[in-house]
């Protein structure tokens, strides 16, 4: 079969880019996505969902975890970028991707591993102040990066992913959902996401993909 390029408009009808509902501090679910996410492209050997045009790595700065300025080209330029948008008391889709990627590092060899940052900036700034963020981080590993901002600065950021800001939903008792991308963009060494993942994403696919970036770069 001759896969293409997914076009980013297709992405948001497959629901992968306008995310999925995740569960209040309750624990009931509002919505998971279904898509299914692998998609195989000869021209590259990689697994994960290609999407066109590429998109960018913003030019952005917000507020890391120790309360200092996070310069998110600067800081992660060379290296392979994994990065979502979520929250804390997300309590399915976002603590399963921070697992399984927690779990595929500890998979790859250190040559590899090293070559990766992973960041996690929160769609929930009222309640994830740098100390909450780090703490919930810390679950999955100290190394993983936590950004912040104002709701304002966090829901630019989430607009120069080309993605609408997560919006929240009352459900009583002071308790709200938050609905936000569901997927992890991987930004390669050329500061452009030609991969994204959604939720479902397997093991193998994440040991598959992030070695190619990583020794190889990205390659058409």
């Amino acid at each position: 079969m001759n896969w293409k390029p997914i076009p980013l408009a297709l992405l948001a009808i497959a629901g992968l880019v306008l995310g999925a509902a995740c569960s209040g501090d309750d624990g009931s679910s509002d919505a998971t996505t279904g898509a299914n996410p692998t998609a195989y492209t000869p021209e590259t050997d990689f697994m994960g969902v290609f999407v066109t045009p590429a998109l960018p790595k913003p030019d952005a700065v917000l507020t890391d975890t120790s309360g200092q300025p996070f310069d998110l080209r600067k800081e992660t330029d060379g290296v392979v970028t994994l990065l979502y948008v979520g929250y804390t008391h997300c309590p399915d889709v976002c603590p399963t991707h921070m697992a399984d990627i927690m779990t595929v590092l500890d998979k790859l060899p250190a040559d590899v591993s090293s070559q990766i940052k992973v960041v996690f900036v929160t769609a929930d700034p009222d309640r994830d102040t740098p100390e909450v963020l780090r703490k919930w981080l810390d679950i999955f590993s100290k190394d993983f990066i936590g950004l912040t901002g104002t709701q304002e600065q966090v829901d630019a950021f989430q607009r120069s992913l080309s993605i609408s800001p997560a919006d929240k939903a009352d459900i009583g008792g002071g308790n709200y959902t938050v609905n936000h991308a569901a997927y992890v963009m991987a930004y390669s060494q050329d500061n452009l996401a030609h991969l994204v993942y959604p939720l479902g994403v397997t093991q193998e696919t994440w040991v598959n993909d992030l070695t190619i970036l990583v020794k190889e770069g990205w390659k058409q």
